[in-house]
């Protein structure tokens, strides 16, 4: 296929500027001022509108087993809703438990996403436990592509990793030159405070986050930084929720530890008197780490507008109404996680640039670009240069809706952001060439989206706000 995407302002994670865009099969061809369009291509007008790099979500749950149950999404379905919502890449945990074989959860996965993604996808690779076995599949994945590794400092007796094989995971990472994700909070304390509550009669939903309150969360960020001092290893923390671990990740940071920091979209618009509401109507809103007091959101947006959160995932985790109600008598069987993966793109354009103070330019670099380079995929994602997979979103910040489970695509039957405003939704999408949406509709081909091999490292400039920053060149 072959189109030219005219009139419309390219935003980058750099620059901001009127051009048009030439697609040949897969990839950017040209980009220039009043480029002539070829007999066989498709002209799109994109007048008005913003044309952003495709938008990458570093942080996606499709498949996952968890308390006795699987989260709703099928790769189809997840997939759809993403390209719907501007995301052309995500990539997925893959977190078989301790007691299953990582060869085994690695051809789960993957099986389960050929075929059926419609956009583009990769995998971190889960590790919760050690053993030669363990290494050896490690060490044949990353030789395969798969340049990053996630580990749980939660969930003690499932996901959860122990210290020395978080220190041999780290180890075997520093040597492998890739990045080590991590959900950071102290396991132990969680245990010993979600025993004390219940047998206090504390059960509703509402206790969930006073069983892993925000220092327990800054406990185990800390906890990872240490590790990573000491090994020298490249992290990432997952889903950050508050000022304590913030700060305690940047106090890393000022050490010199190579750590980056990632948020999700629901720790910058909800707080946690969504999880206090009464029965299931606040068990859809339980996720780990938990939502926090409000007051912590003013602190995130001004670090994601500083550059000091790098990145804003989803942790799209989709479990219905039904699934909630598991935890009625007991909060800690609640299912974890709310539906994200279609809304992440318009809820953090809408508040965070168009109603907020995020210039255009940081919102791509902490959706798109910054993620890219992070995880090996740059300049063939996060970008929009010649060269470049034509992933592309033509945006449109003049509509206006509503968020609601009536008009959501992904495989669930409530949101967690049921009635917030949007400002702007893509209008046209496309992935690696090939229009995949149109005003709200998936159009593409199911299926389509191929398995990224990724290098070990990219180069990420550094940056006067992210302290840590090197040239990973």
């Amino acid at each position: 296929m072959t189109l030219l995407i005219k009139n419309g302002e390219i935003v980058t994670s750099d620059r901001q500027y009127k051009a048009d865009i030439l697609v040949e099969g897969e990839t950017i061809s040209l980009i220039g001022e009043n480029l002539i369009a070829p007999d066989d291509a498709e002209v799109i007008d994109a007048e008005g509108k913003y044309i952003f790099p495709g938008f990458i979500d570093p942080h996606v749950h499709i498949h996952l087993p968890f308390m006795g149950t699987f989260a709703k999404d099928t790769h189809t379905t997840g997939s759809q809703a993403a390209l719907i919502g501007g995301t052309t890449t995500f990539i997925e945990m893959l977190a078989p438990a301790g007691s299953d074989e990582l060869r085994d959860g690695w051809n789960t996965w993957s099986q389960m996403a050929a075929g059926n993604s419609a956009c583009d996808y990769t995998f971190h690779i889960g590790v919760t436990r050690w053993d030669a076995e363990t290494e050896q599949t490690l060490r044949e994945l990353v030789a395969d592509g798969m340049s990053s590794f996630k580990v749980f400092l939660a969930y003690k007796g499932a996901f959860g990793i122990e210290d020395a094989a978080l220190y041999h995971t780290l180890t075997l990472a520093k040597e492998l030159d890739v990045v080590v994700t991590a959900h950071c909070e102290n396991a132990e304390l969680v245990s010993q405070l979600q025993s004390k509550l219940l047998a206090e009669g504390k059960t509703g939903s509402e206790w969930h986050e006073p069983s892993r309150p925000e220092q327990v969360e800054a406990d185990g960020t800390a906890h990872f930084a240490t590790f990573l001092e000491m090994t020298g290893a490249e992290g990432y923390v997952v889903h950050l929720s508050n000022a304590k671990s913030l700060k305690a990740a940047l106090d890393a940071r000022k050490r010199g530890v190579n750590i980056h920091i990632e948020s999700v979209i629901p720790h910058f618009l909800l707080d946690k008197t969504y999880a206090e509401r009464p029965g299931v109507e606040g068990a859809k809103y339980v996720m780990s780490p938990p939502l926090r007091d409000k007051a912590n959101q003013a602190v995130l947006w001004q670090a994601l507008k500083d550059g000091e959160i790098d990145t804003v995932a989803t942790d799209h985790c989709p479990f219905d109404v039904e699934q909630k109600h598991m935890g009625d008598d007991n909060f800690t069987l609640i299912p974890n996680g709310i539906p994200a993966i279609e809304d992440r793109v318009n809820l953090l354009y809408t508040y965070g640039v168009s109603r907020g103070s995020l210039s255009p330019s940081r919102f791509v670099d902490a959706v798109s670009t910054r993620a890219a380079k992070i995880f090996g995929l740059y300049p063939k994602k996060g970008a929009i240069e010649v060269g470049s997979d034509a992933d592309l979103v033509i945006y449109d910040p003049a509509y206006r809706g509503k968020i609601s489970a009536e008009t959501s695509h992904v495989n669930n039957d409530y949101s967690g952001f049921e009635g917030f405003e949007i400002d702007g939704r893509p209008s046209v999408v496309t992935v690696r060439g090939q229009i995949a949406v149109r005003n709200g509709e998936f159009v593409g081909e199911a299926g389509r989206g191929q398995l990224l091999r990724r290098q070990p490292r990219q180069t990420l400039e550094p940056s006067k706000n992210l302290t840590s920053a090197e040239d990973r060149g």
